[in-house]
């Protein structure tokens, strides 16, 4: 498995509730994934951060992950979320993973703990060791707490089934150490939309994006330009998309994304302690959902042009 372009972290649809902790929302995510797909999605992620993976129950991990996998049928690669904070539970996540049809386990680093780098080589290869599903490294610092720094993916990426890093740090410095280490066997994705086109223009093989939720079309044009060495047009590209990426960090993810969501039909809002978004950026999400409207068609448009499509199948 190489995974590469654009890779959608995806948000996890419930019903609507009254006291913010609603039931699955199997229709709306059918529907969601679906969506992904016609787009030109490359790959999904089920249960990571944005998909709400905390608040899931093991049996709604199960169910999301299967119905998913089901819906996916083959088409794009399905990633699982299983990193937790614990070694052992984390192997047990990915072997149920594995058992629900996943293609591969994005792993976060061990949130709140805070292991030396020695500790997180030592995780890494054990949960890669016992062999369940290939391994996506995720470092997201600022979330976790912890930094998996480059001299320390430089001791994975002989592992065969450690087979990419999500990074989700915007230091450009870093990006370049990580791209350094990248092969036919291991892959370097941006987790960061904002500076997703900066990074594939330098190298990185794709982003695996929150965006992507509500502009996926959108986000595979940005990730076909930039992957494409396309500077001009990306970073033009990046720009205009730049509304939409600010706000989606208006609020914590998942919150804004899901709002945008809402308003696209798929899912009522968020389980606690997460609460849906704030009024006072109601105007604005209304404005950013119309604005997506456009961008959708029209990079939808340029996706079915006869020069896209020959730049792809070339």
């Amino acid at each position: 498995m190489y995974l590469s372009g654009s890779i959608t972290a995806l948000a996890t649809p419930f019903t609507a509730s009254s006291d913010s902790d609603g039931e699955l929302d199997l229709p709306a995510w059918d529907r969601l994934i679906q969506t992904q797909i016609a787009a030109g999605t490359q790959a999904v992620v089920v249960a990571g951060s944005t998909g709400e993976a905390n608040a899931l129950s093991d049996g709604e991990y199960d169910l999301l992950l299967r119905r998913a996998v089901a819906v996916v049928a083959g088409r794009i690669p399905v990633l699982a979320g299983t990193g937790l904070s614990n070694t052992a539970k984390t192997i047990e996540m990915t072997r149920r993973a594995a058992a629900c049809g996943a293609d591969a386990a994005l792993v976060v680093a061990p949130a709140y703990v805070r292991p030396t780098q020695a500790g997180l080589i030592a995780h890494y290869r054990a949960l890669a060791d016992d062999g369940a599903l290939p391994v996506v490294l995720y470092n997201v610092p600022g979330r976790t707490g912890c930094d998996l720094l480059p001299a320390t993916v430089a001791e994975l990426v002989a592992h065969p089934r450690i087979v990419a890093i999500k990074e989700a740090s915007v230091d450009p410095e870093r990006m370049t150490e990580l791209l350094a280490l990248r092969s036919p066997s291991f892959a370097v994705l941006s987790g960061d939309d904002p500076t997703a086109a900066r990074a594939m223009l330098a190298g990185a093989d794709g982003v695996i994006s929150v965006a992507s939720n509500v502009i996926p079309a959108a986000m595979r044009r940005l990730s076909d330009l930039a992957c494409s060495g396309a500077r001009a047009d990306a970073e033009a590209y990046a720009a205009e998309l730049q509304p939409i990426f600010d706000f989606m960090s208006i609020e914590p993810n998942p919150i804004p994304v899901k709002a945008i969501l809402a308003r696209q039909g798929i899912g009522h809002g968020l389980r606690l302690p997460l609460t849906e978004l704030s009024s006072v950026h109601a105007a604005d999400a209304e404005v950013i959902a119309h604005r997506i409207v456009e961008i959708e068609r029209a990079a939808s448009a340029a996706l079915a042009s006869p020069a896209a499509r020959a730049a792809r199948a070339g």
